[in-house]
């Protein structure tokens, strides 16, 4: 019987976003808002729009071959796959499946997961059971979204704040000491309708009259409340799991939806700026794609490396939140 692995955490780290950029005074001719008003609220200069024409799972691709490439594995050396989305390129096929077909991934488990913009920590800490269980061996993590197909651009509550991209990590065995060291998660159906989309279900079939339902709507004052209130408690659940304290923690890497939002935080933790990454004002909220953006800016940036013990941490609609902590 082969022993199962006793450290397991990230091989590999990928990300793909949009050339296409969309800026604050862009959208100045296109709703009523100022690039003032958007930064202040936001922390938002800029974000990345997908080009017309394009499947959202073309960003997830690439930055599932550059997690391959970053890892030095092939395509055959995976055997899971979990793509951590709510923009799928179709209600059916899930997106999971054509990333297989085309990266030509031997037939695996494969399916898509929908955590909204806590999609990827969901999909980080499920992959991590499972390799940990001894089911697989090694699984590809895809967090992609392209919130600007879904996105009301007359709608200056919303279309501010999201943007398009994609990251991807391959989770495996790690060698002693490194990886992933405790988790978090949990739902609050209560506020299931403070993020949602009213059509496209089976509740709400498409149809003529109710297009303009496909849009994402938010009431942006209680997500705020919810995302503040459950920060803390995530990284400290998480941390405790980890045998840590937020003394041991040398990097936080926030959920990119609003700097004000990760300002709280900083000011709870007693986090210096070089501490925490954000790169919100580049690529706006990217839902299932934001952690592992932001990750990528800490390690270009050098502040991911060897050894560094740092903190994930997420929360979306459904309401949605995770946290989890992990030596790199």
């Amino acid at each position: 019987m082969n022993k199962l692995p006793e450290y397991v955490g990230i091989l590999g780290l990928g990300v793909s976003v949009p050339e296409r950029v969309l800026t604050n005074a862009d959208l100045e001719k296109m709703v009523d808002t100022s690039e003032e008003w958007i930064i202040s609220r936001t922390g938002i200069r800029e974000r990345r729009i997908i080009e017309d024409g394009r499947a959202p799972s073309e960003l997830g691709i690439q930055a599932a071959e550059r997690a391959l490439e970053d890892a030095s594995l092939a395509p055959a050396d995976i055997d899971g796959i979990l793509y951590c989305t709510f923009t799928p390129d179709y209600p059916m096929p899930p997106s999971a499946c054509i990333l297989q077909a085309k990266m030509g991934i031997p037939p695996c488990l494969a399916y898509d997961l929908n955590a909204a913009c806590s999609g990827f920590i969901f999909g980080l800490q499920t992959a991590y059971g499972m390799v940990k269980s001894g089911s697989a061996k090694r699984i590809l993590v895809v967090g992609a979204d392209c919130n600007s197909r879904f996105t009301d651009y007359k709608d200056r509550s919303t279309c501010v704040l999201f943007g398009d991209g994609a990251g991807a990590v391959v989770v495996g065995e790690t060698e002693k000491g490194r990886g992933i060291l405790g988790n978090c998660a949990g739902v609050d159906g209560s506020g299931a309708f403070l993020i949602y989309q009213n059509s496209g279900g089976a509740v709400h079939p498409p149809a003529p009259d109710n297009v303009h339902e496909q849009y994402i709507r938010m009431n942006g004052r209680e997500v705020y409340k919810f995302a503040v209130s459950v920060f803390g408690p995530a990284v400290e659940q998480a941390l405790d799991k980890a045998g840590l304290t937020i003394g041991d923690v040398d990097l936080m890497v926030p959920h990119q939806a609003n700097i004000r939002i990760i300002e709280s935080a900083m000011q709870r933790f007693g986090f210096s700026p070089e501490n925490v990454v954000i790169n919100i004002d580049r690529y706006g909220n990217t839902s299932a794609g934001s952690i592992p953006l932001a990750m990528d800016t800490a390690r270009q940036a050098g502040k991911l490396k060897a050894g560094t013990v740092c903190v994930l941490v997420a929360f979306g609609a459904g309401l949605t939140y995770g946290a989890t902590v992990l030596r790199w």
